[in-house]
């Protein structure tokens, strides 16, 4: 009998994100379908199944429903499975990475390596509600080929991508638009641009659009979503705090940042827009110890670059079930929580009152 999972779907990335465990699912023969929440665009294909209401998920009743965002409908059958929306790169520098916040909504959590599984291990230790299980991110699955394949050759025209994240504070692209023009004009490089599907100042988006509808070397990436494809495209990364940076890493290609929250050794980080080009500069010459660097950055946050992540996470699932489920620490009642979304969704409160 086929198995049925569910992929919860709250923000655009999600997709990415989701795909390779999608082809992992077909392999093993059993059926996936995604439901996607009202304010998220809907980039499903024509052969991927769309649930389009809650009472065509609890008909599909799936054995486990997984989300890259930070919350999930309790209400939804199945194991509740966490795959991140990214790595735990602390982006704001706060004391407290939001990466690590315990919500209660997850009966699964899928760590990516070292830098996600130590801390949430001992997550589990303290609430006992969940079960941690390091299985890596199945959107590293994509990156795999194209790690093996990765070479120092550049394109015959260097290429910068150019994303930045959508986080107020600390996105790059008000301050760089003057310097980046300027390169677009002088130097001999391709130009791809991206923005974080979250990115809202729209007076922004719509210069850096226009600088590459007058530029034949700058190309505007319009959706935001990036993948292994978009990512292999450039031969250097330019970007301030995204978690892009170590999915552009996996890839052995360096990134610059400006005014990078957490700098280390694996980035060129400048914080003067006159030290840009010099930065890339450098970067395009993929110097050694640098690279060195890269590899083992990348290595603490993603300990799992064979391809199998995906297969981990199925394995996970059914560990939980066999041996856990039913089993752990009831999770926190989180009623207004719960509310709010039963409220946004129009689903029955009263009736919802049974699942908790």
């Amino acid at each position: 009998m086929k198995k049925h999972y569910l992929f919860f779907v709250s923000v655009a990335y999600s997709y990415p994100i989701l795909r390779p465990l999608q082809e992992e699912i077909w392999r093993r023969g059993d059926e996936v379908a995604w439901f996607i929440e009202p304010d998220c665009p809907v980039m499903l294909e024509k052969n991927e199944k769309w649930m389009q209401t809650v009472q065509e998920v609890m008909d599909y009743h799936p054995i486990a429903v997984f989300a890259p965002g930070n919350y999930i409908y309790d209400f939804f059958p199945g194991v509740k499975v966490s795959l991140f929306h990214g790595y735990p790169i602390n982006k704001r520098g706060d004391e407290k990475d939001d990466h690590f916040s315990i919500r209660g909504w997850f009966d699964i959590y899928c760590t990516q390596g070292e830098s996600s599984t130590l801390p949430f291990k001992e997550f589990e230790r303290k609430y006992g509600f969940f079960k941690v299980y390091e299985t890596g991110w199945c959107k590293a699955d994509s990156f795999v080929k194209r790690h093996m394949q990765a070479s120092s050759i550049l394109h015959e025209r260097p290429v910068v991508l150019y994303s930045s994240t959508f986080t107020k504070n600390i996105t790059s692209a008000p301050y760089l638009f003057d310097t980046i023009t300027r390169l677009v004009q002088e130097k001999n490089w391709d130009w791809i641009i991206s923005f974080h599907p979250k990115y809202s100042d729209l007076e922004v988006l719509r210069k850096y659009k226009k600088l590459a509808d007058t530029y034949s070397n700058v190309v505007f990436h319009k959706d935001g979503i990036v993948d292994a494809e978009l990512l292999d495209s450039a031969d250097i990364l330019l970007s301030d705090a995204s978690s892009v940076i170590v999915e552009f890493m996996m890839l052995d290609k360096p990134v610059v940042t400006y005014c990078n929250t957490m700098p280390g050794a694996h980035l060129l980080n400048v914080t003067n827009v006159n030290a840009l080009e010099s930065a890339l500069e450098n970067a395009l010459t993929r110097p050694a110890d640098l690279m060195k660097e890269i590899r083992a950055y990348v290595g603490r946050h993603e300990a799992h670059l064979d391809g199998e992540s995906s297969s981990r996470i199925l394995d996970a699932v059914n560990n939980y079930i066999w041996y856990f489920q039913g089993k752990t620490r009831t999770k926190p009642w989180n009623l207004v929580r719960k509310f709010k979304l039963r409220w946004r969704l129009g689903y029955p409160l009263v009736s919802s009152l049974g699942v908790w």
